[in-house]
């Protein structure tokens, strides 16, 4: 059997499902789109300026969560995930390419979350 209804064997599988690519990244961007300008809105540029190195991996993680919760799939390995695409996310701050890193990051993400195991139709088994 091939072709998107194809189980998907063992914990990880290698190829890439397109589905959950796309809408793992429109998930994300707009988790992060929101939930950046609604901090934003809220707090004085000077304080991401002085807790932004802390703000902005919680509010990455808490937007992976929200994505990994919306698309069905295994908070944990959504975590990680997330966790380690935020690596090069953090190099372009340091270039002064912050919002070019959130794109690489969002892109990176969805790609390896596409890798997951589709999830269960109607839930947990």
């Amino acid at each position: 059997m091939t072709g998107p209804s194809a189980p998907r064997v063992g914990p990880e599988n290698s190829s890439v499902d397109s589905e959950i690519l796309w809408r793992v990244a429109v998930v994300q961007a707009l988790a992060v789109i929101v939930l950046s300008l609604s901090l934003g809105l809220l707090f004085p540029h000077s304080f991401f300026e002085a807790v932004g190195w802390l703000v902005g991996p919680l509010a990455w993680m808490l937007c992976a969560w929200f994505t990994a919760w919306v698309v069905g799939l295994a908070v944990g390995p959504v975590l990680v995930r997330a966790a380690l695409t935020g690596i090069p996310s953090a190099l372009f701050v340091i270039l002064g390419l912050h919002w070019l890193g959130a794109v690489v990051a969002i892109g990176l993400f969805a790609a390896w979350c596409a890798t997951m195991p589709r999830p269960l139709v109607g839930g947990a088994p």
